[in-house]
């Protein structure tokens, strides 16, 4: 197995999917993205500044029911040029571009997306049998962005430094439940917990991680806030 490599901290003029785009900031990363044609959306409590020629609506999204019942945002922010946006999140940490060819899906923890383009469609799934963190349930609520019949692009946040790695068939990595950022739909994950005793007094402590399987690619995050993920 490889080991995980560290993603580029900073991005200057990357264009695809029909937007030019900049992340820049060593400690709080800032995405800056030129907009034409091609609207994006996100999350309305990351807009850092725009151009007064920006448009800002709402974008809505299938699932509304299964969203509300989750907790997740039932409406988005979208943005639409010609003029330039910015978007950041309040925590220490890195963003990473995911490009999407026609066809192509990411999973993604919840929370933890900052903004796609508008070519991406935008779903949510509850996956049972999975611990998400130590005092979480038995599932986890993950995000879902698929290109449909042009290319796009997913952009997350990760806490602390972002790493990725590409598992061949059948090849696993060991995760602590906070660390996996996003992956392909292919990667299986399920959780092993193990016992852990000292032998003194009967004392025992459980010792658990979500293990992930190929192909396909898992970013991982160095730091996890626990606080901004919903108890499942």
């Amino acid at each position: 197995m490889s080991e995980p490599v560290l993603k580029k901290t900073l991005v200057r003029d990357e264009s695809f999917a029909g937007v030019t785009y900049h992340i820049a900031g060593e400690l709080v990363p800032v995405l800056q993205i030129a907009l034409t044609s091609t609207p994006i959306f996100f999350e309305h409590h990351i807009l850092l500044w725009k151009s007064p020629s920006t448009r800002i609506g709402v974008k809505a999204v299938k699932g509304l029911l299964k969203r509300a019942i989750s907790g997740m945002p039932i409406l988005l922010t979208s943005a639409t040029g010609p003029g330039q946006i910015a978007v950041s999140r309040d925590g220490a940490g890195q963003i990473v571009p995911i490009h999407l060819e026609p066809g192509q899906a990411i999973d993604v923890r919840e929370h933890q997306y900052l903004a796609a383009t508008d070519q991406v469609s935008y779903s949510v799934t509850r996956i049972k049998g999975i611990m998400n963190w130590v005092f979480g349930g038995n599932s986890i609520i993950v995000d879902q962005f698929r290109a449909g019949a042009a290319a796009g692009i997913v952009w997350v946040h990760g806490f602390g430094n972002v790493f990725e790695i590409v598992l061949g068939p059948g090849e696993s990595i060991d995760l602590e439940p906070g660390g996996w950022l996003y992956k392909d739909p292919e990667v299986g994950m399920k959780t092993l917990t193990q016992s852990l005793s000292s032998g003194l007094f009967g004392s025992a402590a459980s010792f658990f991680w979500n293990r992930l399987t190929g192909p396909g690619r898992v970013g991982i995050q160095s730091m996890y806030i626990p606080t901004l993920a919903v108890e499942a």
